[in-house]
């Protein structure tokens, strides 16, 4: 299935029939409010006000002038893009019908159906997507901090993390250590990590450091597409990654910035690169506003991504608790498009398709050599569920790798256009 056969499906499924009645006598505009200007907050609010027309006010609220995509981030690391292609102006927003405002939301007050911004001001609304991110547990990884982060980058938060990793990974001598610290599910981009390994070692490799080693220390005992990068890492980078799960190392115990090394309950790794990526929950905002649950995800309705705590809210991408469905911009960008049309059915009265979630990653290995994962995602027993799923497969050949690494491009210059057009 081509991405523009799975895009033109996805909009056919969203959009049939909507709003083909909606809003006769109505005196008032609604107000639909989106946080958030990423994959998923900018695709709901685009979609709103394409749908949507002048009988819905859509406001598009983001905390940065410019929005830095963690997606292709990996690529910039292998230094295959530049910063420049993942850094996006989502104002341009504006000139699709969306009124912008550029500030930091401080509170969501749900009784008063408002947001208070960091002028002091406040955006009222009817209805609010909320499109936050992730933030860091921390508190979870002994001896990690948002200052430790700074000597052990995440580079999961796309920005002065990513320039940082990139740095550090180009100051890095023959035969050099490197060690990555991959959290428990769930996080975002879950085979990311492991693309990211086989990056570094792709930019190892192929600036005359072939002999440095990659040791990833995972929380987890198997990983998203596992055969495929095992397969690939022996195939592109023989001896240079290794991977060892917990029952292997024993667990993680803490991380020393200062010397640059990590604890396990059987060994200490030394590295002159540490690379922690701590575990993860919902943006900070919609957690404060009393929309998450005792994990820091927030739960929402399967038919509509309303939160289930508030159902004026919707929480959509990495912050939600969406069934079986991965925290990915393709997840997110499908669930704004799903938001966007049950917001619109629920101001304006119009009708309620079954909504489809759609979702694909491809992960690069090396340049030209990608595998993917995805599926098609429905509605059952009140929960999104899979149903029906592709992937990559081992020993595939060197032609449709090739191709899936041209997905992958046409997918990201896909999601630009959706995104800001």
């Amino acid at each position: 299935m081509t991405i523009t056969r799975r895009r033109l499906l996805e909009l056919a499924i969203v959009g049939s029939g909507l709003l083909a009645g909606a809003g006769p006598g109505r005196s008032a505009v609604p107000r639909l409010v989106v946080v958030g200007g990423g994959p998923g907050g900018a695709v709901a609010a685009r979609t709103a006000s394409r749908l949507g027309g002048d009988r819905v006010h859509v406001t598009l609220v983001e905390a940065n002038p410019t929005y830095v995509s963690c997606f292709f981030s990996n690529w910039v690391v292998a230094g295959l893009r530049t910063m420049a292609d993942i850094t996006h102006r989502p104002a341009q927003a504006g000139e699709h019908g969306i009124d912008v405002v550029t500030a930091r939301v401080e509170a969501i007050d749900r009784e008063g159906k408002a947001l208070r911004l960091s002028d002091g001001s406040r955006v009222p609304y009817d209805r609010l997507i909320l499109s936050p991110g992730v933030d860091f547990r921390f508190d979870t990884v002994a001896g990690y901090s948002v200052e430790a982060a700074e000597r052990m980058p995440h580079a999961w938060k796309a920005g002065p993390q990513t320039e940082l990793l990139i740095r550090r990974l180009a100051a890095l001598d023959q035969g050099a250590s490197v060690v990555m610290v991959v959290p428990p599910n769930p996080y975002r981009c879950p085979p990311g990590p492991y693309e990211r390994a086989a990056l570094m070692a792709h930019v190892l490799k192929t600036s005359g450091r072939g002999d440095a080693r990659i040791t990833i220390l995972d929380a987890k005992e198997s990983f998203p597409k596992q055969a495929l990068f095992q397969e690939g890492w022996e195939r592109h980078y023989p001896g240079m990654i290794q991977w060892l799960p917990p029952s292997v190392h024993g667990g993680l115990r803490a991380v020393e910035p200062a010397g640059t090394a990590v604890e396990t309950e059987f060994d200490r790794f030394d590295g002159d690169l540490v690379s922690v990526i701590p575990p993860q929950k919902a943006g900070a905002l919609a957690l404060d506003a009393g929309l998450g649950d005792a994990d820091g995800w927030c739960p929402v309705e399967a038919a509509s991504m309303r939160a289930k705590a508030d159902p004026s809210i919707q929480v959509i991408g990495d912050a939600a608790r969406a069934g079986e469905m991965p925290k990915s911009a393709f997840a997110a960008a499908s669930q704004g498009r799903v938001a966007a049309v049950a917001a619109l059915a629920d101001l304006l009265g119009g009708p309620r398709p079954e909504p489809r979630y759609f979702n694909t990653c491809w992960s690069l290995i090396a340049p030209g050599d990608a595998v993917k994962v995805g599926a098609l995602y429905g509605i059952a027993e009140g929960a999104i569920k899979s149903v029906q799923g592709f992937v990559s497969q081992p020993g595939e050949s060197a032609e449709v790798r090739r191709v899936s690494a041209e997905e992958a491009e046409a997918w990201h210059a896909a999601i630009l256009a959706d995104m800001i057009g």
